[in-house]
């Protein structure tokens, strides 16, 4: 078996794991430590399907449809909402009652807050265009609630706590609501966690108590060995997900072995285009300029990607097929590719979305090892 450099096996299962890249050769692991930065804390939810405070600098290990866990990196974002989980500040229509401190809210405390309801009835507060809204909701199974921020939503309640979400790309709307509108069916539910943020899509929960509230962008870069890595070949392997498939400014993300540049580099990424995936083997000293690109329905789903890179044999691997592979001859020089980072090698374009695993070979793998891995 190859020599592998190996963060995640599959299974992240607490943040000191993440914190370490392995070599493992002969089950003999040895740590090499990744450097993780935020400069706030975030929340993620744990094993017990409940959401959880994470200090600064440390990686966030999350649970959220995910039994094994997985890292999760995201932008900076900022809660608009000074008071997150306080709706009996909201206006309200007059056959509303509102009950604070109900029922057990996602965080496991007694904090959510009741909404009783008729038909057409709401709960709103001002807000601008341009932002995405989501609210933690829980009511009767197969009763429909609606979320508004000028565009808006009718999401079917499990009986359990779910999140919605809706974006407005830049409506005139000035509210954000609950409602009962255009035949919603629920007359009792429970909330928790309002959020109001810029950007197209909702992010983890960012609580708030008397001000509005930033969570800072993760950033994990810094693991690598000269030892480990061998420039001349091997495999990049990488389980992710993407937060979104049609916004291309969260595209261009990056998993790279690089030199600490740009120049030299080889990737996997989520490509330039919506709902795309590249794989990359760049070196501005041996003139290798290779890229393999497909399109998935979604990329909001965990996929399985490779690449190889060899004289003679480069190849991307995507869910147990092979996408693309060229016979360039030209190969990195030796001990070129020392750093394994989660940008481009510049810290310009750092990955976004959810890591599953992510294993670094010595060698490059046989198209059948390929297969098998990404399968």
């Amino acid at each position: 078996m190859a020599n592998t450099f190996n963060l995640g096996n599959g299974n992240w299962a607490t943040k000191e794991e993440a914190l370490l890249a392995y070599n493992a050769e002969n089950d003999n692991y040895k740590p090499l430590p990744f450097d993780f930065d935020r400069a706030s804390t975030a929340t993620v939810v744990n094993k017990n399907g409940l959401i959880e405070t994470v200090g600064t600098d440390e990686p966030r290990i999350d649970f959220l449809n995910n039994t094994k866990g997985h890292l999760l990196l995201e932008p900076s974002r900022t809660n608009l909402f000074s008071n997150s989980n306080l709706f009996t500040s909201w206006a309200k229509e007059a056959t509303v009652t509102l009950t604070p401190n109900y029922g057990i809210s996602p965080d496991g405390t007694q904090n959510s807050t009741r909404m009783q309801m008729s038909e057409n009835d709401s709960i709103y507060v001002s807000t601008t265009s341009g932002l995405t809204a989501s609210v933690y909701v829980k009511g009767l199974q197969g009763e429909t609630i609606r979320l508004s921020n000028g565009s808006s939503v009718i999401h079917t309640l499990t009986g359990q706590w779910d999140r919605i979400e809706v974006y407005d790309s830049g409506s005139v709307s000035t509210l954000m609501t609950i409602n009962t509108y255009l035949g919603a069916t629920a007359r009792d539910i429970e909330l928790f966690g309002a959020q109001r943020e810029a950007g197209s899509y909702a992010t983890s929960y960012i609580p708030t108590s008397g001000s509005t509230a930033t969570r800072s962008a993760d950033s994990a870069n810094g693991a690598g060995n000269s030892n480990v890595i061998n420039s001349t070949e091997g495999t990049l392997y990488t389980e992710i997900e993407g937060f979104i498939s049609t916004d291309t400014v969260e595209q261009n993300r990056y998993i790279t072995l690089t030199n600490g540049t740009s120049n030299e580099r080889v990737a996997l990424l989520l490509g330039g285009n919506p709902n795309q995936l590249r794989a990359i083997a760049y070196s501005n000293t041996q003139g290798i300029n290779l890229s393999f690109t497909t399109s998935l329905t979604d990329v909001k789903q965990f996929n399985k990607l490779a690449v190889k890179y060899k004289s003679g044999d480069y190849a991307f691997f995507l869910n147990g097929i092979k996408i693309g592979s060229s016979s360039e001859t030209s190969i990195f020089t030796a001990n070129t590719l020392n750093d394994i980072s989660f940008d481009v090698g510049g810290g310009t374009q750092q990955f976004r979305g959810k890591v599953k695993d992510l294993k670094v070979y010595n060698t490059a793998l046989s198209d059948s090892e390929l297969q098998a891995l990404t399968s």
